[in-house]
């Protein structure tokens, strides 16, 4: 079932084409990861889908409903976790979460026990009558996706929820991720962290300039793209005579010796391991053999020609 999709959708600022025919679906109960270098146009993705800001052209459909003419119904079925943190700091926790569930139009016995129900699935139950201004970068990036949760949405887009916090904390918001999905809980997640893709994406959609030029499961992704194969040996003599050896054997570009590690650089499917091993048994022995696979890193770098960075996006 789709939740969400977006169909050729068109944004610009004055001269620059921020989304440019950008068509993606949301199936429900997945986490569908969404990566892009600076500038690519996942804020401005999120927003459109949102309804927060206009689009120039395309159409969006959001719970089987057009949202130009349902955006009021739309809205009470999202919850959106932004990169900025969102709650008050002169109110305590308890009090944000009453707040932002008042605004959903909870009330009375079912808002006060939503309260408790929130408060103990990120983990911030001892701390219901705490400020955030007293809490660490963990527990306030919690409180921010409690928020987000009061109402219960269906589905849930998170835009960079583990900035600048530390690894237990982001384990701790992973793992709340899983949850929801688990819960039926259809999410949106952006992050400049690549292994957080890796540990929780369903698909992945990545984006450049504007565009969504791939997209797939990570196996999925890592198939599609062609790389060259690297092998990693440890051997007890690195001679120039065998790296010779090495560098004659078809498919093989480029050996590089480190000490007694040789680094041996191949074509995408050379399928020349066995005999690159057989060389070396000839002239040394071997002390261990390390096969580097491709990652989503390497789709990444190889789609966009870029790194992710930890920041902010147009």
């Amino acid at each position: 079932m789709i939740v969400a999709s977006m169909e050729k959708v068109i944004k610009r600022y004055d001269d620059l084409l921020v989304l440019d025919n950008v068509s993606i679906e949301l199936k429900k109960g997945e986490i569908l990861g969404l990566l892009g270098p600076n500038g690519a146009g996942k804020t401005t993705l999120i927003h459109s889908l949102v309804g927060l800001i206009k689009v120039d052209s395309g159409d969006i459909t959001v719970f089987n409903k057009n949202q130009k003419n349902n955006i009021i119904e739309i809205k009470k079925e999202i919850g959106l976790v932004t990169q900025d943190l969102t709650v008050f700091n002169d109110l305590t926790a308890k009090d944000n979460l009453e707040f932002f569930g008042g605004l959903y139009g909870l009330r009375g016995s079912e808002l006060k026990n939503r309260i408790k129900e929130v408060l103990a699935f990120v983990g911030l139950t001892d701390n219901a009558n705490k400020l955030p201004s007293k809490f660490s970068g963990g527990m306030k990036r919690r409180l921010n996706i409690a928020c987000a949760l009061m109402h219960k949405p269906k589905l849930l887009i998170m835009d960079e929820p583990t900035v600048g916090i530390d690894p237990q904390s982001r384990n701790h918001i992973l793992e709340t991720v899983k949850k929801l999905r688990d819960q039926g809980t259809t999410i949106l997640y952006t992050t400049h962290y690549m292994e957080e893709i890796q540990a929780i994406a369903s698909r992945v959609l990545i984006m450049d300039q504007g565009n969504v030029i791939a997209g797939g499961t990570v196996d999925e992704l890592i198939s599609n793209i062609k790389y060259e194969e690297s092998v990693k040996i440890d051997v007890l003599e690195a001679t120039d005579q065998l790296m010779e050896k090495i560098n004659k054997i078809e498919g093989v570009k480029e050996t590089i010796r480190e000490g007694s590690r040789l680094n041996i650089i191949s074509n995408s499917d050379s399928g020349n391991i066995d005999r690159i091993l057989s060389v070396i048994r000839e002239h040394t022995s071997i002390k261990s053999v390390n096969v580097d696979k491709p990652t989503l890193e390497d789709v990444f770098l190889t789609l966009t020609g870029k790194t992710l960075r930890d920041g902010r996006e147009g």
